[in-house]
């Protein structure tokens, strides 16, 4: 089992293109499933059954584990096995037809547009309010995530035509719009960028030293800037990318062109804003409908 996890590591690491995150996942789930084999004396990966697995997803979410979780790691464990078939050194998949519990679906946090707009609209005092005011301006217009945008260079903006190129998950890549208020934000940060980090950094957000920014202060600058600008909660980067789906459909009400946009691999993970959308359009409904109207 070890060197089996240890060969499948190696091969997601150097030929599937994995990134390390997805690779570091795998490795905790792929340990946390031999422990459990050594627990039940199961020693030979060729003598593994279905049952066992079936038995393996069920003991971790009596645990206490998520059915997200849990359905993590029947991801993670068809995908070692299809690679030790594929090898074969297995003839069949135990995993095949093991289910996770069922994932309650939540709907995504948005902000409405008023909202956006009061956290946008950051006085431009010093240098770190360009730089973040530019981040933000950059997360509505384009819908990034926010390792994407972490790990933005500058040669993949276009501010003349106002794109960029974005290397998402699965190392797809996708060319998207970025609007006026965003390109004016970012050749207003790009002189400063130029003057304190020099033409040698490569990545567009950085400290004043010019030492990129990560994933955690950019979560911390957004947090930073909703307080301060007044809004009643904490916003994350991902409810900006939220936001920026949930306000194209609205207004579009074009599922796919919003797929496109956000690089979803699968229409079926963009289908979760029909709902938000419905959900806006049944408040709507509720409220001035003649025959929906509550009584006051």
């Amino acid at each position: 089992m070890e060197s089996a996890v240890t060969a499948f590591l190696d091969h997601a690491a150097d030929e599937a293109g994995l990134s390390p995150a997805t690779i570091d996942a795998y490795r905790r789930d792929l340990e946390r499933f031999a422990a459990w084999c050594g627990e039940h004396d199961v020693e030979e990966i060729e003598t593994l059954s279905t049952a066992d697995v079936r038995s393996f997803a069920a003991g971790e979410h009596r645990r206490g584990l998520s059915p997200r979780s849990v359905q993590r790691r029947l991801s993670g464990l068809r995908r070692f096995f299809r690679y030790l078939r594929r090898e074969r050194v297995i003839a069949g998949d135990p995993s095949q037809g093991v289910r996770a519990p069922k994932v309650r679906r939540k709907l995504p946090e948005v902000l409405d547009i008023d909202q956006v707009l009061a956290l946008l609209n950051i006085p431009e005092e010093d240098e770190l309010a360009t730089r973040d005011r530019a981040m933000l301006e950059l997360f509505y217009a384009s819908g990034l995530r926010v390792s994407e945008l972490a790990g933005l260079t500058w040669d993949r903006l276009d501010l003349s035509e106002g794109l960029v190129r974005v290397l998402g998950k699965g190392r797809r890549e996708r060319v998207v719009p970025v609007g006026r208020h965003a390109v004016r934000a970012l050749e207003r940060w790009r002189g400063i960028h130029a003057s304190t980090a020099g033409t040698d950094q490569a990545g567009i957000f950085t400290s004043l030293k010019g030492r990129p920014l990560g994933v955690r202060a950019i979560q911390k600058r957004v947090a930073y800037w909703s307080q301060r600008q007044g809004l009643d909660q904490n916003v994350h980067p991902h409810q900006l990318r939220h936001s920026f789906a949930s306000h194209i459909l609205e207004s579009s009400g074009d599922l796919r062109a919003v797929q496109e946009l956000l690089g979803h691999a699968n229409l079926t993970t963009t289908q979760i804003y029909t709902h938000l959308d419905f959900q806006h359009l049944a408040k709507v409904y509720d409220e001035t409908h003649p025959r929906a109207k509550k009584k006051s």
